[in-house]
């Protein structure tokens, strides 16, 4: 453990004008605030928070930051309180604090409430001011390298999966690679603690067959750029375990069929000698074909800058070689810590960077915490490409990502309204992938709403918790509307009129928080009307009164419902505009549409049959027609000349059934009502190219 003096003298060294006091007053304070305080380890208490200083001494960050690592524990595990730290240290200290202190532990909370919630804290403390992070990161490095101490196993494997899943991916986001690198090691030997041993075993036997082999690497590659009058720093090793491990699994090889297990790093004097030393080692070796990578004209989103190759040295052996200037090499050391903007006497911290805003709207829009995990984490993805505005501003994404996660990746509301997009100059469904380098237009109307089927192809965080969030709005909206025609249509059916303050005792004895809440209930079947006539007037549906509730005296209308919200159009049978519809309610899912004649309307014994009608706008749906054609040249033009004729837009079109004479299509349209394919059914049947045409 650092002592007093150590530290002080760690902070005056890089920045003379540092507040002594503050660094003294805050290392005694924590000293007598954990008194006899324990660690797992046997250490005192106090121990902890004076190495969390000591590691962000190594990033030479300012006293307030030194102060706040050796304060962070102490609202939280002591009885010091805010309003304490805050009188004896200032506000800006007492403010870090509390952004770095953890929730109190909640019993009736789950694990991944807690998690969330503390994630939560964190995130908007983050936003507010980024030393919170470059403390809690240095926090969880410590408390990794002393996980081995915790006798709990299931408590050290779940201290370890939050660093793989939360910690580490935040310091790769900030560009730490080293804190990145040591978290994922030190969580990777809990995790798989034989892969672990296994790959560290490996490593150590060819360290020990290659005797000095980096060592005469990396000399020959200083001598050869020398040669070239490059004057280069040269370091190299192997590469770290889990790095090595998570290789092997994506590309499913064994570890002696991994041959670039040693990377190697040149530091050059500036920007041009790093791609003139690149140029030399080309040269000099093979490249491997998909290996280069260029994050200098294109740095990574946390601003990492540097060459990346890999060659094939001697022996058909393939090494990897990082190529960067001073400059970047302390960017990669340290990311975000080497260029805070309050160093600069700026007096605030850069907030603005675009990733922290995103995690803190996905915040706002998580409605559980398994989903603030899951997009948070989605959010960290690390594996990505570029793509471009039609500006030239560079949007970087997840492998994998389409126009819509483009799009909210840009802003929100552009991805609200996005009704298409071009790649490249050509148009493109919203679904389709974005390669490295794309340059994307989204296209987007004020008319155009997020749409549920975005969720099968939005991969990024930010898009899928914008999309959840309005589908769960509509969702509430459109089943309270329709649970307020359901509810009207039972009370309508009870022997005698409701009083004005029926409801109200309803909702006790129901005991439903308020009417919005009973009208979802009612909507989505976990109410059954008895249940609903019983709470609103008491014996109502007893035996005493009638064996069963009445049945549904009048149809209930669906317009302006969005199919997949609260109800499902049926594919079954395809009901459209003027069908009769009936509704099929089972607890806690939507309704499911089907027309009067539907064959599946015998197999929905299990559900509640609610008789729907369409509203007197509703417009628009779609049909599925089978239609028989002459097997002769322009038979298909005819048929799709008819659709155009109709203004019916083909959906899908296959082809069921062949033989000499006749082909059968079936045939997706979409059309406005039951008029109107009745009409277009009319047209396909008086030409003399189609046998037949029939809904089907």
């Amino acid at each position: 453990m650092l002592r007093q003096y150590e530290l002080v003298e760690r902070v005056k060294s890089y920045d003379p004008d540092a507040d002594e006091a503050l660094i003294n007053r805050a290392y005694v304070f924590s000293m007598q605030a954990h008194g006899t305080q324990k660690r797992a380890s046997g250490d005192p208490y106090y121990s902890h928070p004076i190495e969390v200083a000591g590691i962000l001494t190594d990033l030479h960050l300012d006293d307030e930051t030194i102060a706040t690592a050796i304060l962070h524990d102490t609202i939280e595990d002591t009885i010091a309180t805010h309003a304490e730290i805050e009188a004896k240290f200032g506000a800006n200290v007492a403010r870090l604090v509390d952004g770095v202190t953890k929730l109190s532990k909640i019993e009736a909370q789950t694990e991944n409430q807690r998690a969330a919630e503390n994630l939560r804290k964190f995130l908007l403390a983050m936003s507010d001011d980024i030393r919170v992070l470059l403390v809690k990161l240095a926090d969880r490095l410590h408390n990794m390298r002393t996980l081995h101490f915790i006798k709990d196993e299931a408590k050290r494997r779940r201290i370890a999966r939050e660093t793989m899943d939360i910690y580490a991916p935040l310091a790769e986001r900030i560009g730490m690679y080293e804190f990145m690198n040591e978290m994922q090691t030190l969580a990777f030997r809990q995790l798989e603690p034989e892969a672990y041993e296994s790959i560290t075993r490996r490593l150590e036997q060819l360290h020990a067959g290659g005797g000095d082999r980096i060592a005469r690497i990396a000399s020959g590659l200083k001598l050869l750029l020398s040669r070239n009058g490059i004057d280069a720093e040269v370091s190299g090793r192997q590469k770290h375990p889990f790095s090595i491990w998570r290789k092997m699994a994506e590309r499913h090889i064994s570890f002696e069929q991994l041959s670039d297990v040693m990377a190697f790093r040149l530091i050059v004097p500036s920007t041009q000698d790093c791609y003139k030393a690149l140029g030399v080692i080309h040269g000099r070796w093979p490249m491997v074909p998909g290996r280069f990578k260029d994050y200098i004209s294109t740095p990574k989103r946390n601003g990492y800058r540097s060459l990346h190759t890999s060659v094939i040295h001697a022996e058909n052996m393939r090494v990897e070689v990082q190529i960067r200037s001073a400059d970047m090499h302390a960017q990669a050391e340290y990311g975000l810590a080497a260029h805070w903007a309050y160093k600069q006497g700026t007096g605030t911290p850069d907030t603005q960077v675009r990733w922290i805003r995103d995690l803190v709207e996905i915040l706002d829009t998580a409605d559980s915490p398994e989903e603030l995990l899951e997009h948070t984490r989605m959010a960290m993805y690390q594996d990505r490409i570029f793509a471009f505005t039609p500006k030239g501003e560079l949007i970087q994404l997840p492998k994998g990502a389409t126009p819509v996660d483009f799009a909210y990746a840009v802003h929100t509301t552009l991805g609200d309204q996005a009704v298409g997009a071009k790649i490249n100059g050509r148009v493109v469904p919203l679904r389709t992938v974005i390669e490295n380098g794309d340059q994307v237009q989204i296209l987007k109307s004020k008319a155009q709403e997020p749409q549920p089927g975005w969720l099968n192809f939005a991969i990024t965080g930010k898009a899928r918790a914008a999309i959840r969030r309005y589908v769960r709005h509509k969702e509430r909206d459109e089943s309270v509307a329709l649970g307020r025609k359901l509810y009207d249509e039972i009370v309508a059916r009870l022997p005698a009129q409701l009083g004005p303050d029926a409801l109200g005792a309803a909702l006790k004895r129901l005991k439903l928080p308020d009417e919005a809440s009973l009208m979802i209930a009612v909507a989505r079947g976990s109410l059954s009307d008895a249940a609903l006539m019983e709470a609103l007037m008491p014996g109502s549906a007893g035996g005493d009164v009638a064996a069963m509730p009445p049945s549904q005296r009048q149809a209930i209308s669906i317009k302006g419902l969005t199919p997949g919200v609260a109800f499902d159009l049926a594919t079954c049978c395809h009901p459209l505009p003027g069908d009769r519809i009936v509704g099929l309610r089972r607890p806690d899912e939507p309704i499911q549409v089907h027309t009067i004649d539907c064959a599946k309307l015998a197999d929905g014994t299990d559900a509640d049959w609610v008789d729907l009608a369409w509203g007197d706008k509703s417009d628009g749906g779609t049909a599925r027609l089978q239609v028989i054609v002459k097997n002769e040249p322009g038979a298909l033009a005819v048929m799709s000349g008819i659709f155009g004729t109709h203004a019916a837009n083909i959906l899908n079109l296959r082809l069921s059934n062949r033989d000499n004479a006749f082909h059968t299509f079936e045939v997706d349209l979409e059309v406005h009502d039951l008029h109107h394919l009745v009409r277009i059914l009319a047209a396909l049947r008086a030409a003399d190219a189609v046998a037949s045409a029939e809904r089907a």
